[in-house]
């Protein structure tokens, strides 16, 4: 009998064996589908990440910027310089005899005109020294009178041989003695006259009075230097200005073409409205070696006083006009290291940088030289967001109150006309 032996249940390790015997081609599909996908992982990844690239930004808004018109239009071309104000008449009052200051007629400060009264000397020594040379005039005269009578009788006595040529050589050579000496009694007559009048003290010229530097009572003489007042001409005035002598050219080149006078504008130091309008009068007839400028006179009508002696002005010179210059606000040029330029706005809002080159800057208005041409339109405030090819569009203005708007928002400084050769005005 044969006895059957027990099946032991199979272990881990018997039925690992018991896989890998089995064929290799039944683990493939397995593989193959681990590598199809990482495939189609691939291809997915490559077409999202590098086919497809970066997703496309949104179109960025507009600069608000300020933009003004390029312009075409007449200005006056000039030449600035500083100057003083200055009395074209400036006399001082001093007495010429010597006296006591009887009264004073006017008062500080005063307009008074040409031959107007001021002041008084005590006349009563002059008056006495001119009685006294009258006095001695008479009596030289009746004398004189006596001689030329007596000169007569002598004439006929020697005609009837009762008299000599002597005598009457004598009496003619006394009666020649008595008219000289009358002669020099009218002479110190005069003078003393002269000297009385010299007691009225008048004002020499019209114009307003000074401080009074003597009072009535005083002892006052010929010699003293300070005298009595100073009178200073108001209306006219005259401005005494210079210039670089390289503008002497052209301003010589002016008044030789000009058959008027130049005009000359005067400014105060620290604003734009002018002060007066007058005419150059002169153009000193040398350069100052030292200081290389011109000095030249302007004489301006003030009426109104607003021009007063002392008073330092900023001047202009107009030499003449251009009909067609080509104006911005001043706000509008830039600075690099390149030069000088603008920000103008094409047809497309598209802003570029363009260079230009100034001929003047002044009265917050730039005279374009070369670089522009009319109607374009340049920025003139928010340049500091501008990029060359970036678009811009017209930033919001304020609401305009009465005459304050302006064309631009921002104003260069008037200092800025200091580098300019040529200063041009634009015409009112």
């Amino acid at each position: 009998m044969t006895s059957a032996t027990p099946t032991d249940p199979a272990t881990p390790r018997d039925e690992a064996a018991r896989h890998s015997t089995q064929p290799r081609w039944r683990r493939r599909p397995a593989v193959a589908s681990v590598v199809a996908l990482a495939a189609l992982a691939a291809i997915w990844g490559w077409r999202h990440f590098f086919a497809a690239g970066p997703a496309p930004t949104p179109p960025a808004a507009p600069i608000a910027v300020t933009t003004a018109r390029v312009r075409e239009q007449d200005v006056a071309v000039f030449r600035s310089g500083v100057g003083a104000v200055i009395a074209p008449q400036s006399v001082t009052v001093k007495v010429r005899v010597d006296g006591q200051l009887q009264r004073v007629d006017f008062v500080e400060g005063q307009d008074v005109k040409a031959g107007q009264l001021l002041a008084e000397i005590d006349p009563r020594p002059i008056q006495a020294q001119l009685d006294q040379m009258l006095a001695q005039r008479a009596r030289d005269q009746a004398q004189l009178g006596n001689a030329r009578t007596d000169l007569g009788r002598f004439t006929n006595l020697l005609a009837q041989e009762a008299a000599t040529q002597q005598q009457v050589d004598t009496q003619k050579s006394l009666v020649a003695q008595l008219e000289a000496a009358v002669k020099t009694d009218e002479a110190q007559i005069n003078f003393q006259q002269v000297q009385l009048g010299y007691t009225r003290i008048a004002a020499p010229i019209a114009g307003r009075t000074g401080a009074r530097l003597v009072d009535a009572g005083n002892i006052v003489h010929a010699a003293d230097t300070t005298g009595l007042v100073v009178i200073n001409q108001i209306d006219p005035v005259a401005v005494l200005f210079t210039l670089p002598e390289e503008d002497f050219q052209d301003v010589n080149r002016a008044l030789q073409q000009s058959a008027q006078p130049l005009q000359v504008s005067a400014y105060p130091r620290n604003g734009q409205v002018p002060l007066g309008s007058g005419r150059l009068t002169l153009l000193n007839n040398q350069i100052d070696t030292a200081t290389g400028t011109v000095q030249m006179k302007a004489l301006f009508a003030n009426p109104g006083h607003t021009l007063w002696p002392g008073q330092y002005v900023n001047v202009r010179l107009v030499l003449g006009h251009d009909a067609h210059a080509l104006t911005v606000p001043a706000s509008a040029i830039q600075r690099s290291q390149s030069g000088q330029f603008v920000w103008v706005v094409d047809p497309d809002n598209k802003a570029r940088d363009q260079p230009v080159e100034v001929d003047s800057t002044q009265d917050d208005i730039a005279v374009i030289r070369s670089g522009l041409q009319a109607n374009q339109r340049v920025v003139i405030a928010g340049q500091y967001k501008v990029r060359a090819g970036v678009a811009v569009a017209e930033a919001a203005r304020p609401a305009a109150s009465g005459a304050s708007s302006t064309i631009g928002t921002v104003r260069a400084p008037i200092a800025a006309s200091a580098a300019a050769g040529t200063l041009r005005r634009p015409l009112p």
